[in-house]
């Protein structure tokens, strides 16, 4: 099965809504500059602390690889579907913890 076509499709598809997305981003924040009003509203506020999230990440990928290898030893899993399975289970549940430790801090 040749996916070209759907990957050229894809890109076009893709480029159009950025170029669009893009174009009336511009429109909006040049309205607010003419009108004197603030920008600042744009700007995305600064990550508190990513050395966390990346150490409960991290953590969070190890502990998926050692799941993962007890359970193609002891399970007899196959090791594709162990390893994925787990990384990103824990994964997500290490990016969820962030999650919920930032919100307690604010």
């Amino acid at each position: 099965m040749d996916l070209t076509p759907v990957l050229v499709l894809g890109v076009i598809f893709g480029s159009i809504v950025m170029l669009v997305y893009l174009n009336i981003r511009k429109k909006e924040r040049m309205a607010l500059i003419e009108k004197g009003a603030d920008a600042s509203i744009f700007a995305a506020k600064p990550e508190s602390s990513p050395s966390l999230k990346w150490g409960i990440f991290l953590s969070g990928l190890a502990i998926g690889l050692l799941v993962g290898y007890l359970l193609e030893t002891y399970a007899g899993m196959h090791p594709e579907i162990a390893y994925f399975s787990m990384l990103f289970l824990f994964g997500g549940i290490s990016l969820i913890t962030y999650h919920l430790i930032e919100r307690k801090k604010d």
